[in-house]
């Protein structure tokens, strides 16, 4: 299907940016070609097919939401959703992303600076649960699906001692703070491209939860040791410093992101098991990292935030 839909897709791409019609002298880029959405670029204009089965009771306050944000989330250019062939389809601007080339110029402070606001924003009505939990599970899904692989095993025990919130199979011990729920680099842009400030992308998971689970993938790449820790120390300052409620303002704040950190180290596991199996190739010393870090994992109880006693 997504294959299907890439043709017609650039094609509505291309009239949401040329509504007169006329000459046009940009070209057609594929952004993203995968089974959780299709992204397609024209000139200034993005058009994201969402994936199939996408809930428009759900989608369309995501989408009210950003547009309400802006200087926050990227606001689309349509309200609404369109349909195409059974799709929901969204039209963005387009904004620069961040260049995976360029490590040391990564915006962690103006991404920790976002989630602080994100998070301190009001929740509208109507918001539907954040979905990292929920993506975290089809991970885990997927990799039952894959099919036998060694590194199975230490991903799985370290999935089996995470809280059921954690795993997708209970609500969310948090419904009143507004959440990004897929954090991570690849989740920014600069508007006006190439010189504005920074805004968030993608709202399919925006909802309401745990603050903490926008903290946890570099949080995890750190525990890890993936993610330098002058990195994560100026993602974390950043953070604070902004008035973010996820982490204590100052002292330890692992006992708030221990679980979504551990939930999405087994996630990124997870899914790099799942494509090596389907590949037919070794894991890479990267994704070998997560497992191991799985396996260490596995053998100590999450640490989980103490209970408030008011």
């Amino acid at each position: 299907m997504t294959v299907d839909v890439l043709p017609a897709l650039t094609a509505r791409a291309r009239g949401t940016a040329h509504p007169q019609g006329g000459a046009c002298g940009h070209s057609d880029t594929v952004l993203a070609e995968r089974d959780d959405g299709t992204v397609v670029r024209h000139g200034d204009t993005v058009a994201k097919a969402h994936a199939p089965g996408t809930d428009l009771t759900e989608l369309s306050p995501r989408l009210t939401t950003a547009a309400g944000l802006p200087d926050i989330l990227l606001a689309p250019l349509h309200p609404s959703p369109a349909d195409l062939d059974g799709r929901l389809v969204t039209f963005w601007p387009y904004g620069t992303p961040v260049d995976p080339d360029a490590p040391e110029d990564a915006p962690w402070e103006a991404a920790a600076v976002l989630l602080a606001r994100l998070h301190k924003a009001p929740v509208p009505p109507g918001l539907p649960p954040m979905r990292g939990p929920a993506r975290a599970a089809r991970a885990i899904a997927r990799l039952h699906s894959a099919g036998p692989h060694p590194a199975a095993g230490p991903i799985l025990r370290a999935w089996a001692t995470l809280p059921p919130w954690a795993r997708g199979e209970a609500p969310l011990p948090d419904t009143t703070t507004l959440c990004h729920g897929d954090l991570h680099l690849g989740q920014l842009v600069r508007l006006p491209a190439r010189t504005g400030p920074w805004r968030l992308i993608d709202v399919d998971d925006l909802g309401v939860g745990v603050p903490a689970w926008d903290l946890a993938r570099p949080a995890a790449w750190y525990a890890c040791g993936l993610l330098p820790p002058d990195e994560w120390t100026r993602f974390l300052t950043g953070y604070r410093q902004e008035g973010g409620p996820a982490v204590p303002a100052g002292g330890d704040p692992w006992p708030a992101l221990d679980v979504p950190a551990r939930a999405v180290t087994a996630q990124t596991a997870a899914l790099a098991v799942a494509k090596s199996v389907a590949a037919d190739r070794p894991l890479d010393e990267v994704q070998q990292a997560v497992v191991d870090a799985c396996d260490r994992m596995a053998a100590v109880p999450p640490e989980l935030p103490p209970r408030s006693t008011t």
